[in-house]
């Protein structure tokens, strides 16, 4: 499963991309922010993370930033069950592309896949000392829930508070003012017969 969006290619991730991905998230200031990714990072960390990539996450993504050049990876999107039963989407961007719309771009992107596979709801959290992330969630139609939950971060000394969002998605077809309804994320695995045009596609 692969997209394209206005800006960039949303792809699978795979043992090749570890090197650009460990300098893409390799930054203390975007770890810091992320609340289960290892600091310091470096590429064996990165090759962990791509090694169960195909086996049971067919909505998590590489953003690659399409150029009339080589393509740069710029960051990572993604939704998770999370151990209460919620589907939670995470993102982060590299430092160099912050500010520019890339997150709000691949997260609508996001939101589409979500009603696509039946999830009716998603949730997102931020660091409170990271309002950027706020005003991404907040452009794609997200509201607090008020609740503060403390989360860790391997980037901080301590746990910190976090403000948690909420998003209802609406069924195709309908408001979405329905009940919802608990989805199983599916199990799919990346075709692999698809795997080179999706290379060749991303470089």
């Amino acid at each position: 499963m692969f997209a394209r969006t206005e800006r960039l290619l949303l792809r699978p991730g795979w043992q090749e991309d570890a090197p650009a991905l460990a300098r893409a998230i390799g930054d203390e200031m975007i770890v810091r922010n992320l609340s289960r990714a290892p600091w310091p990072y470096d590429e064996a960390h990165a090759r962990a993370f791509l090694g169960g990539w195909t086996e049971g996450n067919p909505s998590r993504f590489l953003m690659i930033q399409r150029t009339a050049s080589a393509p740069r990876l710029i960051g990572c999107i993604g939704m998770d069950r999370m151990e209460s039963g919620d589907v939670e989407l995470g993102y982060w961007v590299a430092r160099p592309y912050w500010g520019l719309g890339y997150a709000t771009e691949a997260g609508r992107h996001m939101i589409d896949l979500a009603r696509t596979l039946g999830i009716r709801r998603l949730v997102a959290s931020h660091f409170t000392d990271n309002p950027a992330s706020g005003a991404v969630l907040r452009k794609l139609g997200f509201r607090p829930t008020g609740r503060h939950p403390e989360r860790a971060s391997l980037g901080r000394s301590q746990t910190a508070p976090t403000i948690e969002y909420a998003r209802e998605i609406a069924a195709p077809g309908n408001d979405g003012d329905g009940e919802d309804s608990p989805v199983a994320m599916p199990g799919l695995r990346w075709p692999d017969t698809l795997r080179e045009d999706w290379r060749l596609a991303a470089a």
